[in-house]
């Protein structure tokens, strides 16, 4: 099969700017908290069910929390210590859920996770085997959707797969988790394509790399001449690059149909930081207790990318970051764009979570809103050609049944319409709005 690849996706997308103020900075693991909150839904699917109790005690990389159908995944402790209760904690996303509270002693781990340096290359298990240990030990996309892997790995019967693409690229701007962990455990990373591309049957994996990214892409070339099969693609920065369908037409110049998912066009896609996960389940057994997460913001005083234990405080990386500057105006969690505002720095990090970012009051406070000009500015810069403006309006109105024949469930969520909108219209709010009041309509639809 040819693929012809191009150096960005045809249709819409925007050039904010990049600040990306860490992208020279090192991970530095963060210091163990005294305390972790480990929220019980960090996937998307059910939520796990505890398998511990108040007062027990834990081990660091213990399953404290079981997958609750298949599209769910397993939690593990991220630190030893007693589980001082079972409750309810708000999430980055504003809702409340459960959780497991884990008052921290030492920092014991099982005895079955490889805790040494040493680069593991030989991969000894089955196709099926990788399957379960993803499943077995929690993984999920770490791009941001917390994807069950274990269930993107397995195909339907009916579908087949025929190149693996990894997303590099990281368009969001201040975010560079994704950018030093390709420079600092990038063969690791390769090991962990190599184990993607065996549980899916594949030859042929596509790594896509914006190019402001130059020292990651130069080095998992030269690393990937021992790796058949992977090649490494420098791309236009351009957001939102990293958007799967947008990754797909980019690469493989296949379209993902309406309504349909990647596997139609014979990918799969995963995160250079699953693929890295990957590899320490499978060749470390180590459950997914701890990732990078970037702490940014122009003015913190010592901005970084931190390995961090799944449950920690975010204040706690705010410390490590130099302290809450006094003109802060907003947290957010994930990148500027789409990133979601933290109602308080005691939430807890979670898996899905890969940046940390403080903006100051000066650039926290949305202009007021006017009149829609009909610029269509909003339609040349969707990336799924889509009309912005006539889906916002649309569920503003409660029009839901309008909004879903106009595709709103195609949405991505990306929000560069509301980026360009010269009227400053919370378009992707109320398409945010529509698009789940149409995928509950459209569920309970099927339930009839």
């Amino acid at each position: 099969m040819i693929y012809k690849t191009s150096h960005t996706f045809p249709k819409g997308g925007i050039h904010p700017p990049e600040y990306k103020l860490t992208q020279n900075v090192p991970i530095k693991p963060l210091p163990v908290p005294k305390s972790v909150i480990i929220p019980l839904s960090q996937h998307i699917g059910a939520a796990s069910a505890p398998v511990v109790a108040k007062g027990d005690h834990v081990k660091t990389g213990q399953v404290i929390a079981a997958a609750n159908g298949f599209v769910s995944s397993n939690i593990h402790s991220s630190v030893s210590g007693v589980v001082s209760k079972i409750d309810t904690v708000i999430d980055a996303s504003g809702y409340r859920q459960s959780a497991i509270f884990i008052d921290v002693q030492g920092d014991e781990w099982i005895d079955s996770i490889d805790r040494s340096v040493s680069v593991i290359s030989e991969i000894e298990l089955a196709p099926e085997q990788i399957i379960e240990k993803c499943r077995e030990l929690g993984i999920v996309g770490l791009g941001g959707a917390t994807f069950p892997s274990h269930v993107k790995l397995a195909v339907p019967k009916d579908k087949k797969c025929s190149i693996l693409i990894i997303n590099g690229v990281e368009c969001e701007p201040y975010l560079t988790s994704d950018h030093r962990l390709m420079l600092e455990k990038g063969e690791e990373t390769l090991i962990g394509i190599k184990i993607l591309m065996k549980a899916l049957h594949v030859e042929k994996a596509m790594v896509g790399i914006e190019s402001n990214k130059p020292d990651a892409i130069e080095h998992l070339k030269e690393l990937s001449k021992r790796f058949d099969g992977i090649s490494i693609h420098s791309l236009t920065v351009k957001y939102p690059q990293g958007a799967e369908k947008q990754l797909i037409k980019t690469l493989t110049n296949r379209e993902v149909p309406s309504g349909k998912l990647p596997i139609e066009t014979g990918a799969v896609v995963h995160n250079v930081a699953t693929a890295y996960a990957v590899y320490e389940a499978v060749q470390k057994n180590k459950p997914l207790i701890e990732r990078v997460v970037t702490i940014t913001g122009k003015s913190l005083s010592a901005p970084g990318n931190y390995l961090v234990r799944i449950g920690s405080p975010v204040n706690s990386l705010i410390e490590a970051a130099g302290g809450l500057p006094d003109d802060t105006g907003k947290i957010v969690s994930g990148g500027p764009m789409m990133g979601k505002a933290l109602q308080n720095t005691g939430i807890p990090t979670s898996k899905g979570m890969s940046g940390i970012i403080l903006f100051p009051a000066s650039e926290s406070i949305r202009g007021e809103t006017g009149p829609c000009i009909r610029c269509a500015k909003c339609i040349a810069a969707c990336p799924m050609n889509l009309e912005p403006h006539l889906l916002a309006n649309a569920s503003m109105k409660a029009m839901f049944e309008r909004t879903e024949s106009e595709r709103i469930t195609d949405c991505v969520e990306c929000g560069s319409c509301s980026y360009t909108c010269p009227a400053g219209r919370p378009l992707l709010d109320y398409i945010r709005l529509g698009k789940s009041t149409v995928i509950k309509m459209a569920r309970e639809r099927n339930l009839k």
